[in-house]
């Protein structure tokens, strides 16, 4: 009689959590020792503003990794986002110290002290249909190209940092409009917002949890999300429900690419795609088609030692 194991789901955690480290390299190692001990993958980053990065693994080891966390100065109310997926998006365990842990580069920004109002996900469409209401997309222009609210004013930012100049050089536009600001998990809406609220706008409103609650909690017949969310990790992308969904990344210039972009006379292989052919040089070239190779042998290789392609592997 042949008999089937199941495949052991991975859960992914997404957090955050502002607030004050006054030395966040001491720590550094017991974080990092926790996760690696509860055979935790992933990347989280420290700063003395916070915590932010996103974790995957089993039900006990994210539990021990999350209870070491909440166990830090000012994260007792630790908030997450979980999802699941078959094989783990993570290679490895980092855990680096950052001067800020989303980086805008506006020391006035303190989301500790002052952020925009929060807005639950099943209250998100109601706001966003008012008249007076503008909509932005604080993400990065790759981001929303894969996917968006309906409606939405999309900055075509390159960076993070790139907004408060986007803002300075539209900001006329939205006189006497209210704003519901969105991002992936929340994490830039609350940077944005604080950026905002120094800058003196009053009615500022962002979606609490992100677009990841959003998917998680509203039905797909009653959403106005439109296409997939991007995701940093190997996962790509994320649709309704937080199943995958169906992008790859272009491993040249880490944007996501849908499935007809692999046709376009572009693409290579870990080489380029249709958005950054023009981007890189023929030395480039030759050292991301190396780097492709490389890659290639060590898969065949581990596919030979191990009797499993790297591509099937859960972690």
């Amino acid at each position: 009689m042949r008999v089937y194991c199941a495949r052991t789901m991975t859960i992914v955690a997404a957090l955050y959590k502002f607030t004050a480290f006054a030395d966040p390299g001491a720590l550094r190692s017991g974080l990092l020792a926790c996760c690696e001990a509860s055979g935790v993958r992933g990347t989280l980053l420290l700063a003395t503003e916070g915590i932010n990065g996103t974790i995957a693994g089993t039900r006990a080891g994210l539990d021990a990794v999350l209870g070491h966390i909440r166990s830090l100065p000012g994260c007792a109310d630790l908030d997450w986002k979980e999802s699941r997926t078959e094989a783990t998006p993570f290679g490895r365990m980092k855990v680096r110290l950052k001067q800020e842990i989303v980086t805008m580069g506006q020391p006035g920004a303190d989301p500790a002290g002052a952020v925009g109002r929060y807005v639950e996900p099943a209250d998100w469409n109601a706001l966003i249909a008012a008249p007076d209401v503008a909509v932005i997309d604080t993400r990065n222009d790759y981001e929303v190209g894969i996917g968006s609210f309906a409606g939405a004013v999309d900055p075509e930012t390159r960076s993070f940092r790139d907004f408060p100049a986007w803002w300075q050089a539209n900001k006329d536009r939205f006189e006497g409009k209210r704003l519901a600001m969105f991002c992936t998990g929340g994490i830039r809406c609350e940077k944005a917002t604080s950026w905002l609220i120094g800058q003196g706008v009053e009615q500022v409103h962002h979606l609490k949890g992100g677009i990841l609650k959003y998917l998680e909690q509203v039905p797909q017949e009653e959403s106005l999300w439109r296409g997939a969310c991007f995701v940093f990790d190997r996962r790509v992308s994320l649709e309704h429900g937080l199943r995958q969904g169906v992008h790859v990344l272009c491993h040249a210039c880490r944007r996501p690419l849908a499935p007809a972009d692999l046709d376009h006379p572009d693409f290579e292989q870990g080489v380029s795609c249709h958005r950054c052919r023009n981007e890189y040089d023929d030395s480039d070239r030759a050292r991301f088609r190396e780097r492709e190779r490389q890659f290639r042998l060590a898969a065949e290789r581990e596919t030979t030692e191990t009797g499993v392609s790297s591509n099937d592997k859960s972690g």
